[in-house]
């Protein structure tokens, strides 16, 4: 009687979670070439009598020299000409010479994306900030002060051409993916739905490349295997996608096909975790190479925790392919860390379970969790990485940094169980 009571119990508490989770209503909202709408905003803004940016062929790139001289953002009428984000300006010169290339100005950027937030927190207490340029926005208890989410997606995007001068995509569905792969499916200045009911019409048929998380690489196997549509992804078991992919990527990808995200809306908030990221100088798959970044990025955050006293127990990984496609894994440790070391083995075996052979173009590696006064009592793992020498040593590391920069020392790969010291002024710390 009592199992059958709690079985009674576990259903009823299940399903109520499973229809609040259907009951609630995303926002996804892009911002339409972002970088170049938010130039072409300012220009008209200061008066500048300049032609309209989105008007013309045109695009933000940066130095051709450097690795900064890909398109960040194109108009409309450069995308004619086959202009797309990513490829070099000499490439996208070449398939429209008299394109016009501005160099991006980040200063703008922010205050434009600052604008943009402070407005849609007129509407709803819970955003996550995806990028500069995007975030997801929880519409649920806001209907009953701002009405139906179709309706008030029209007057969020309305308010946002006219009161701040650029266009935004809105994608509506009661979960985060199906928000996401609403916004995509028509560009620009649109506001779209994509439910549940939806997916068979709207999503099903699109090929397996548009299907979020799905890049070249995994494109390529899926393509292999006959799988040339989402709709074809979503005819395989679960069981096939795990034996021809990793775990975590097969269960993805079947979640993904079906619509299948019960991920929150989480509030962005400021110190709720230190991080790092970096642009790689050429797109890479090479492992020795993605350990030396994820090294460095360690080191980096190591240090920023261990200068504000904080340690961290949930380590984040994320990737950023060659097609600007990015995705990230996390995992909570038993335990708080600001060990160099520790950060660097934790998210090096997270980033080997996740990663999709993709070419690389960004890392970035964040500790969250963050407490100042956390007594923890270590594991045996963490005893044999965090001993005392090794904490001695960052000690002095961060000393050395402090007084001569940063460049005054760089590590070694922890299992070397060494330091490369660039100045002899170690010393001054015996």
């Amino acid at each position: 009687m009592f199992d059958f009571c709690y079985i009674l119990c576990y259903i009823f508490y299940y399903t109520k979670g499973m229809l609040k989770k259907m009951g609630r209503i995303i926002f996804h909202i892009d911002v339409n070439s972002a970088f170049l709408s938010w130039q072409a905003a300012y220009n008209k803004k200061m008066g500048n009598k300049e032609v309209d940016l989105r008007s013309i062929p045109s695009a933000v790139g940066g130095d051709e020299a450097k690795r900064k001289g890909v398109v960040l953002a194109k108009s409309q009428k450069a995308k004619k000409y086959g202009v797309r984000t990513g490829e070099s300006l000499f490439e996208a010169r070449k398939k429209c010479p008299n394109l016009l290339i501005v160099k991006p100005n980040f200063k703008i950027y922010r205050m434009y994306s600052n604008k943009l937030f402070d407005l849609l927190s007129e509407y709803s207490d819970t955003i996550e900030r995806y990028s500069i340029d995007e975030c997801f926005l929880d519409y649920t208890s806001s209907q009953k002060l701002f009405g139906e989410p179709i309706k008030a997606a029209y007057e969020i995007k309305e308010r946002i051409k006219r009161e701040l001068g650029f266009t935004v995509n809105i994608g509506i569905s009661n979960n985060k993916l199906l928000a996401k792969m609403a916004g995509d499916l028509k560009k620009p200045d649109k506001v779209i739905t994509l439910f549940p009911e939806e997916i068979e019409e709207k999503m099903l048929p699109l090929t397996i490349n548009e299907l979020f998380m799905v890049g070249r690489k995994t494109k390529e196997k899926l393509n292999s295997l006959g799988i040339k549509t989402i709709g074809d992804l979503n005819k395989c078991s679960m069981g096939f996608l795990i034996s021809n992919f990793k775990k975590a990527q097969g269960t993805m990808l079947y979640n993904y096909s079906h619509g299948i995200d019960e991920s929150e809306v989480e509030i962005s908030r400021q110190t709720k975790s230190i991080g790092n990221s970096t642009t790689l100088k050429n797109d890479t798959t090479d492992i020795n190479e993605v350990k030396k970044v994820f090294l460095a990025l360690s080191d980096s955050v190591g240090t920023r925790l261990r200068r504000k006293d904080l340690k961290g127990n949930t380590i984040t990984v994320t990737i950023k392919n060659n097609l600007f496609h990015s995705y990230s894994h996390q995992r909570t440790l038993p335990y708080f860390t600001n060990s160099t070391n520790t950060i660097y083995e934790q998210a090096f075996k997270l980033f080997n379970e996740f990663w999709n052979n993709d070419a690389i173009r960004l890392l970035g590696i964040s500790v969250g969790g963050l407490n100042k006064d956390e007594v923890n009592q270590l594991s045996l793992i963490e005893e044999k990485i965090e001993n005392e020498k090794m904490k001695k040593i960052e000690e002095v590391m961060d000393k050395l940094r402090d007084n001569y920069g940063q460049d005054i020392i760089k590590r070694g790969e922890p299992k070397e169980k060494t330091h490369k010291i660039i100045s002899d002024k170690l010393d001054y710390f015996k």
